[in-house]
C-alpha cells in the first residue's frame, strides 16, 4: 500500500511529531512520509528514516527486520520443549467469575449464601439486589445471583412493570399477595 496525500493529510502529520519511513517506491511517497525525499533510497529490510520530535534533521537506522520463517522456526523450536501448560484461572472470592466458570445460569449451583438471603428475605420482607448487599456485605454481582436465584426457585416474582416491587411467591410469614420493594 502506498502512501496519499489524502490519508495522510497536514493535520495528521502535524499530531505525530515523530516519523518513520522504510523503504519506499519514489521520491513522492517519501516526501508525503517525510516531507522530504530519501526514503525512496533505502536498502529494504529493516533500512529506516527517522524523524525525531523537534527537528527537522533525519536519522538513518536500521530496524530489526525478521522474514517470517525465522518467525516461524523460532515458534517451533519452543513448541518442541515442552508440551503447553495452560493457566485456568482459580476465582476464590466467589462474586468473581462464577458465571464465567461455570457457562451460566443453567449450571450454577446454589450459592452458598441462599439460604441465609432466603432467611433476610422472608424476615424483613424486603428482597432487592441493594438491599441483600448491606444485609449480607456481598458486591453487587454475588446479590443480584442471589436475587436471581430466589426467582429461580420461585420465592419471588419477576420485576413487574409499573410496580415497585416484587411480588412474593412463597413466604412462610406472609401471604402470597404481599410485594418486596425493588429499590
Amino acid at each position: 500500500q502506498r502512501p496519499s496525500r489524502e490519508v495522510i493529510t497536514g493535520i495528521i502529520k502535524a499530531n505525530f511529531p515523530t516519523r518513520i519511513a522504510f523503504k519506499v517506491s519514489s521520491r513522492v511517497n517519501s516526501q508525503i512520509i517525510l516531507d522530504e525525499v530519501g526514503a525512496e533510497g533505502l536498502l529494504g529490510n529493516g533500512d529506516m528514516l527517522y524523524l525525531p520530535p523537534g527537528t527537522s534533521q533525519l536519522i538513518r537506522a536500521q530496524g530489526a527486520f525478521i522474514r517470517d520463517e525465522e518467525i516461524h522456526s523460532i515458534v517451533d523450536h519452543v513448541r518442541r520443549q515442552s508440551p503447553p501448560r495452560y493457566v485456568i484461572p482459580s476465582f476464590d472470592d466467589p462474586d468473581i467469575g462464577a458465571e464465567f466458570l461455570t457457562g451460566g445460569a443453567e449450571e450454577r449451583e446454589r450459592d452458598t449464601l441462599y439460604d441465609r438471603a432466603l432467611e433476610v428475605v422472608q424476615s424483613t420482607g424486603q428482597a432487592s439486589t441493594t438491599f441483600l448487599q448491606r444485609k449480607l456485605k456481598i458486591g453487587y454481582a454475588r446479590a443480584a445471583s442471589l436475587i436471581d436465584q430466589l426467582e429461580e426457585e420461585g420465592v419471588i416474582g419477576p420485576v413487574e412493570e409499573g410496580v415497585k416491587g416484587r411480588r412474593l411467591l412463597s413466604l412462610k410469614s406472609s401471604g402470597s399477595d404481599d410485594f418486596i420493594s425493588e429499590e
